[in-house]
This record gives structure tokens, C-alpha cells and sequence, in this order.
């Protein structure tokens, strides 16, 4: 079983964010999460292209890249540019989103499909053998420190038996809430990645947080 720790930027202490990249460069943490968000499709804003660009430049890990944001379709190329190794974009946020997986990895990127709590994950049967990554979100999404939603269990296991039935190779990635308590439940009952913010950026020791998820105790 994959114990992927993604921790999410986002929830990091920008004053010294050369200081956070170098210490995840150096812990058990796999990706760099980044969330992107335009205030039209979530309230709030966050990081822009060129953050994600400025991380890239200092990361020695893949960028796992979250875009919160209408009309996604319009930034892939630019993404692309500025390292976005995997691309997630939302099940609300898009028109056409075959067309839109398909830009994205025509783009050279791995793509994944954000779908929101109040989303039922059958909505993603006709596209889950096109995708690399279905990321549940289990809290509402444009904010860190939400309290994680119980019902994303039961969407787990929803997906999981999806992914088997269709022999899909997608992973599942869980975003938000997550804590020492939750993680090694999420791991057990078939998420492969798991976003985490403030759980290692709030703590004095976040490379050993790491390490305990990974660890799942």
C-alpha cells in the first residue's frame, strides 16, 4: 500500500517559506502541495503562477498542484511552465472536462479530479480510467484548519470500489482536516495519498509528524 504525505503549502509560514521548502526537501514528505485559488470558484485567494514557479525552483520534489479555480482549461500551458509535475482540477469547476484531462496530459502532466464533500464520486465513472489522481476533499474547499467531514469514509470507500470495478489505476488522494488520528485510518481504508497543512506546519517538530504518518501511528 502507497503511503504518499503531500504537505500542502499553503499552511506554511510564508515569512520563511525557503526555510519550510528546504526542511520538506529534506523529511520523508513526497510532494509539494499547491493550492491555487481565484476566489470566484472557493471565497478565498491564494497563490498565484509565479509561487508555484518560485517553489519549483527550490523543490526537489514532484509539485502537486490544486487548482481552485473557474475555467481551468485556460492555464494549463502556463502551468506547465512553471512546473506543475500533477494537475488537479475540480469536477464543478469544468464544462468539458474530458477535453480538459486530455490538454493536461497532453501538456506532460499527471492529472487528477477534485471533487467537492457534496459530490458523489459515481459522477466520475466515465472518466476514471482517463485520470491519475481522484482527490476527495474532506473539508470545504479554500480554507486550512477546517475540521475533517466523517462522510469522507464512506466516499472512500465509494471511489475505491469504483477504481477496482472499472480496473482503474488511479490514485486516491484525501485533502483536508488530516491529523495523526485520522491518517492511519484514511491509509487503512485505501487512500493512497493524503494532503496535510497545518497538522505539520503548526507543529515543533514537522519531519517527525512526517514521519509518524508514514509510519501510521
Amino acid at each position: 500500500m502507497r503511503k504518499i504525505i503531500a504537505p500542502s503549502l499553503l499552511s506554511s509560514n510564508l515569512a520563511f517559506l525557503y526555510r519550510d521548502i528546504e526542511m520538506l526537501n529534506k523529511s520523508e514528505a513526497d510532494w509539494f502541495h499547491i493550492d491555487i485559488m481565484d476566489s470566484s470558484f472557493v471565497s478565498n485567494i491564494s497563490f498565484g503562477f509565479l509561487f508555484t514557479k518560485y517553489v519549483k525552483k527550490y523543490a526537489h520534489k514532484p509539485m502537486d498542484v490544486h487548482l481552485m479555480i473557474l475555467q481551468p482549461e485556460q492555464y494549463i500551458e502556463q502551468l506547465k511552465a512553471c512546473g506543475a509535475d500533477h494537475l488537479h482540477i475540480h469536477y464543478e469547476a469544468c464544462i468539458h472536462l474530458n477535453k480538459t484531462i486530455f490538454s493536461i496530459k497532453k501538456n506532460g502532466m499527471k492529472v487528477g479530479v477534485a471533487v467537492n464533500p457534496h459530490t458523489p464520486v459515481f459522477l466520475l465513472q466515465d472518466i476514471i480510467n482517463d485520470i491519475d489522481f481522484v482527490l476527495l476533499m474532506s473539508v470545504n474547499p479554500g480554507y486550512s484548519g477546517q475540521k475533517f467531514i466523517q462522510k469522507t469514509y464512506q466516499k472512500l470507500e465509494d471511489i475505491k470500489n469504483l477504481i477496482l470495478k472499472t480496473d482503474s489505476s488511479a490514485l486516491i488522494e484525501v485533502d483536508g482536516g488530516i491529523n495523526l488520528e485520522n491518517s492511519s485510518l484514511l491509509f487503512q481504508n485505501g487512500a493512497d495519498i493524503l494532503v496535510v497543512g497545518t497538522t505539520i506546519f503548526s507543529d515543533s517538530n514537522p519531519k517527525e509528524i512526517i514521519h509518524r504518518m508514514k509510519l501510521g501511528y
